[in-house]
C-alpha cells in the first residue's frame, strides 16, 4: 500500500505549497503565484531526474506518453483558471465543496479513457466521501449562482482529467519502476507547463514576472514544495487508479477542520462533524476495496 503513504505525503506537502503561494498572491497576483509552482518546480524535477539517470536508465517517452502528459498539463492549467473564477464568484467553502467533486468525475473519466474498473463498491465509497466533503465545508448554498456552480464542477472535472492524463502518461512509458516513471512524467509535464506559463507572462503580464523574480526566495520554496508534492501524487498515480488517490486525499479536509477547531478555535457545526465522519467512512471503505 505504498500509494497510501505517497498520497498522505503529497497532501501534506501540498498544504505547505499552498501556504507559500498564498503569501505570493498579494504581491505578484493570482496568475503569477500560480506560475510559480511550474517555473520554480521544474528545476528541482530536472535535477532529481538527472541524479536518477546516474544510476538507472530513464524510460524514453513515446508519442502516446507525451500526448497524455500534454492533456494532463493543459487540463491542470485550465482547471486552475476555473477554480479562480469560482472563488471570485462564491465563498471559499462553496468553491472548495464544488471542486472536491473531482473524485466522482475522475472515476467516470478513468473508466472511459483508461478502462479502469468502476464497481459499485468503489463508486459508493467515492460518492460517500464526496458528500462528506460537501457537508464538512460548512458552505451556505442559498446564494450559490448557476455559473459559479458550473465553474466549480468544471474545475473539479478538469482536475480529474489532468490526473487521468498524468496516470495515462505514466502507464504509457515503456519501462522503469514506479518511481522512475513518476519522476519522468513529472519533469515532462512541468516543462510543458513552465513553457506555457512563461509565454503567457511575457505576453500578457510582465509585471507579475518581474515580481516573481524579485521574490525569488519565496518562489523557490513554493516551487520546491510543489515539485515534492507532485512527485508523490505521481507515485500514487503510478501504483493505483487516480480516483483512489484523489479520494484518499479528501482526508486532508478532516485534518484542516480539526486544525481550525483546535488551533484557530473556530466553531465546528454538527453537520460538519457528520461530513467528516462520512469522509472517514468513505476513505476507509475505499481502502478496504483497494486492498482486496
Amino acid at each position: 500500500m505504498i500509494w497510501v503513504a505517497a498520497t498522505v505525503i503529497a497532501a501534506l506537502a501540498q498544504t505547505g505549497r499552498n501556504a507559500a503561494q498564498a503569501g505570493l498572491t498579494a504581491r505578484v497576483g493570482t496568475i503569477g503565484a500560480t506560475a510559480v509552482r511550474f517555473l520554480f518546480g521544474l528545476p528541482f524535477a530536472v535535477i532529481a531526474l538527472a541524479l536518477a539517470a546516474m544510476f538507472w536508465q530513464i524510460p524514453p517517452p513515446d508519442l502516446r506518453a507525451v500526448g497524455f502528459a500534454a492533456m494532463g498539463a493543459a487540463a491542470q492549467i485550465a482547471a486552475t483558471a476555473f477554480m479562480l473564477m469560482t472563488m471570485r464568484g462564491q465563498s471559499f467553502g462553496v468553491a472548495t465543496a464544488l471542486m472536491k467533486t473531482e473524485p466522482v468525475t475522475l472515476a467516470l473519466i478513468g473508466a472511459l479513457i483508461l478502462a479502469e474498473p468502476l464497481g459499485p463498491a468503489r463508486m459508493g465509497a467515492i460518492l460517500l466521501a464526496t458528500v462528506g466533503v460537501v457537508l464538512s465545508s460548512g458552505a451556505s448554498w442559498s446564494r450559490a449562482g448557476v455559473m459559479p456552480v458550473v465553474n466549480g464542477v468544471t474545475a473539479g472535472a478538469l482536475f480529474g482529467l489532468s490526473a487521468i492524463g498524468f496516470r495515462g502518461a505514466i502507464l504509457a512509458l515503456p519501462s522503469g519502476g514506479f518511481f522512475l516513471r513518476a519522476l519522468t512524467v513529472l519533469s515532462l509535464t512541468l516543462a510543458m507547463q513552465a513553457a506555457a506559463m512563461l509565454i503567457w507572462l511575457v505576453w500578457r503580464d510582465r509585471a507579475a514576472l518581474r515580481g516573481i523574480a524579485r521574490d525569488w526566495k519565496t518562489s523557490l520554496a513554493a516551487g520546491a514544495l510543489g515539485a515534492f508534492a507532485s512527485l508523490f501524487w505521481f507515485i500514487g498515480f503510478a501504483l493505483t487508479s487516480a480516483a483512489n488517490v484523489r479520494t484518499l486525499a479528501l482526508i486532508e479536509v478532516v485534518f484542516a477542520q480539526i486544525l481550525s477547531g483546535r488551533v484557530l478555535r473556530q466553531k465546528v457545526r454538527p453537520v460538519q462533524i457528520l461530513g467528516m465522519a462520512l469522509i472517514v467512512i468513505g476513505v476507509g471503505w475505499l481502502l478496504a476495496v483497494a486492498a482486496r
